[in-house]
């Protein structure tokens, strides 16, 4: 996305489209991954006001609503910069794809950590030394290559010991 200086909103860039998500889809993926625990989804009433209530600009719930069904597709930046402020991402997400990439694989983290199966495997890792964590990392990594998933360390090009 980039800056219309004319009107101060945020329009499409020319990137390539083949890793170029939507706004609507950014904001989706937000609003499915950021929260608690033990609830679901925040509102959209409870994201408006959380921005009011950090001193941000004025925006509804149906104009939220209307951003993540991609029925508006051009915020201002100081919509985008609250949005990303509420959601505790850099405000990057929204206009950098390569930031975008890297907030993605937190907010994985982020969901995987709610699974009580995760949480518990990683808490049984404290403790544990150096050597032993990576033996479990070499574990991991060993399960994910042959169930055919993607996304290890081994992917990013780094190590795994």
């Amino acid at each position: 996305m980039d800056l219309d200086p004319s009107s101060g909103r945020c329009r499409m860039g020319d990137t390539a489209p083949s890793q170029r998500r939507t706004l609507a889809e950014k904001l989706d993926r937000l609003f499915r991954a950021v929260h608690s625990r033990n609830r679901g989804e925040v509102s959209y009433a409870e994201v408006a006001e959380g921005i009011r209530a950090r001193g941000g600009p004025s925006i509804s719930a149906s104009y939220l609503w209307e951003l993540r069904t991609g029925r508006a597709d051009n915020p201002t930046k100081k919509h985008l910069e609250a949005l990303a402020d509420y959601f505790g991402v850099n405000p990057s997400f929204f206009f950098d794809e390569e930031a975008a990439a890297r907030i993605e694989e937190q907010l994985d983290l982020l969901a995987a950590l709610r699974d009580v199966g995760v949480r518990e495997v990683a808490l049984r890792t404290s403790g544990l030394s150096p050597e032993g964590l990576a033996a479990i990392r070499g574990v991991i990594e060993h399960v994910r290559r042959v169930e055919g998933l993607s996304g290890g360390a081994d992917d990013r090009g780094e190590d795994s010991g």
